[in-house]
């Protein structure tokens, strides 16, 4: 085994998952050689662009990020696409090992009557949009007075947030100006979130739901004659359960309230499931819920008693899903590349080799930021163990693993690769048109800017 040449390894993905296993690799005591490559003119990945803009508390973990980043030991080539830019083939030839750190930010389906009526939209797709996604369309349809959410998570909160807070109360935030354009437009009164299990069991954080009740001139109401119930199961979490017992607590401060008079109210509903999005002439004109009942260990059956109520557009918050890449074993099932503890397995169960994977494509989109960190820590011991392999198994020559061929192939190319320094310039620009404007940033959008900035063109 030949150990003089650093081992090179490829991270694909910018965001949390694909930082964090670069730092823990970078610290294992191999004598490694990282590329993060990222498809986006920016780093961070859904901390950026999956992350409500009225958040900053969660922002801090870009801070984080940078610092790891910012250190010079790990290289970032950022508008570079997998799959287009770079193949599968390119990756073999010039790194000993590749970690798929891609994530998820595709919406998961919801296979019920009615989910592709006109004003029917993934969550997801939402959050692209108000967070400024260089990929997604500059508008967004926003003529519902009533409005419904599907699930009982921090996303369904975020869109719910942002729907019903008044554009002026975003407007000191790095919300796109297209966006808040669109807000101003809005007609809203009503936003109604949907859970399928009882109050016991939303995936909230404690934090996000509190902030809730705090937004100016939005009643949060919740019914606690027909939503609110508990069985065993569910007294045993709220009693033992911090996070939970905190939730719980919250739900039934706003259960006691008395009803107020602000001109919008975001309603939590509980026990209630989808059945059918109805129509007419093509377009959302309400939802058919089915009211569950608890069955004493947590779980929910259908009832058989219907409600319909009145929106013009639904929102299914229902989780992500990750994204296949051609070539990599992928499951469609769970919406993750097929791997044991990290390392990528092909149809047949056995390794693929120098192919690795962490984050939300490996275990699949749950967990908070502290999960990522586990995730990838037994990832990169397994990196650590193969090591001796990876070194012996390489197809190219120490000349074609240089860090510099790789660049030079992009720039063949006519990739415009954006390195750590042309992304402080674009961060740069940001800081100063919010600074402007009284705020922390404000987002460039359209990606030919954020490259033209980040790269010192002048942009027409």
């Amino acid at each position: 085994m030949t150990t003089e040449r650093p081992l090179r390894v490829a991270v694909i993905g910018a965001g949390p998952a694909g930082t964090y296993a670069s730092d823990i690799l970078s610290k294992s005591g191999l004598n490694v050689s990282i590329d993060l490559i990222e498809r986006l003119p920016a780093p961070f990945g859904l901390v950026r662009y999956g992350v409500a803009p009225d958040h900053p508390r969660i922002k801090q973990i870009i801070v984080a990020l940078a610092n790891v980043l910012g250190r010079g030991d790990i290289r970032l080539l950022a508008n570079v696409n997998v799959g287009t830019d770079l193949t599968l083939d390119d990756l073999r030839e010039h790194y000993d090992a590749v970690i798929f750190a891609t994530g998820a930010f595709e919406d998961a389906d919801l296979d019920i009557p009615g989910i592709d009526l006109d004003g029917s939209y993934g969550a997801a797709d939402f959050v692209s949009w108000f967070d400024g996604h260089p990929d997604v369309p500059r508008t967004w349809p926003l003529n519902a007075k009533e409005i419904a959410i599907f699930g009982v998570g921090n996303v369904a909160l975020d869109v719910a947030r942002v729907l019903a807070k008044h554009p002026k109360d975003l407007a000191s935030t790095e919300v796109p100006d297209n966006v808040l354009d669109g807000l101003k437009e809005s007609p809203v009164t009503d936003v109604h979130v949907f859970g399928r299990r009882g109050p016991a069991q939303v995936k909230f954080s404690p934090l996000e739901l509190r902030e809730l009740g705090h937004v100016p001139d939005v009643d949060i109401v919740v019914y606690p004659e027909t939503d609110y119930e508990f069985d065993e199961a569910s007294m045993e979490i709220a009693e033992n359960n911090k996070q939970q017992k905190l939730v719980v607590k919250t739900l039934t401060d706003y259960a006691l309230k008395e009803p107020g008079n602000a001109s919008r109210r975001i309603h939590l509903h509980f026990l209630q499931s989808p059945h059918e999005i109805l129509g007419e002439d093509g377009k959302v004109v309400g939802v058919r819920m089915e009211r569950t009942a608890l069955q004493g260990d947590g779980s929910v059956k259908g009832t058989g008693e219907f409600i319909d109520y009145p929106v013009q557009a639904v929102y299914r918050a229902v989780g992500y899903y990750g994204t296949e890449i051609d070539g990599v074993p992928f499951n469609s099932k769970k919406g993750t590349i097929n791997n044991e503890a990290g390392r990528v397995l092909d149809e047949y169960g056995n390794q693929v080799p120098g192919f690795y994977t962490t984050g939300w494509i490996k275990r699949g989109p749950v967990g908070l930021i502290g999960h990522t960190k586990s995730d990838a820590q037994e990832t990169i011991a397994n990196i650590v163990a193969d090591a001796p392999a990876l070194y012996e198994n390489t197809r190219a020559g120490a000349e074609q693993l240089s860090p510099d061929n790789l660049l030079t192939l992009l720039k063949n190319r006519g990739v415009d690769v954006i390195e750590w320094k042309d992304w402080e310039v674009l961060d740069a620009h940001e800081r100063a048109l919010g600074e402007a404007d009284g705020r922390e940033r404000i987002k460039v959008v359209p990606r030919e800017e954020m490259t033209d900035i980040s790269l010192g063109r002048h942009h027409k």
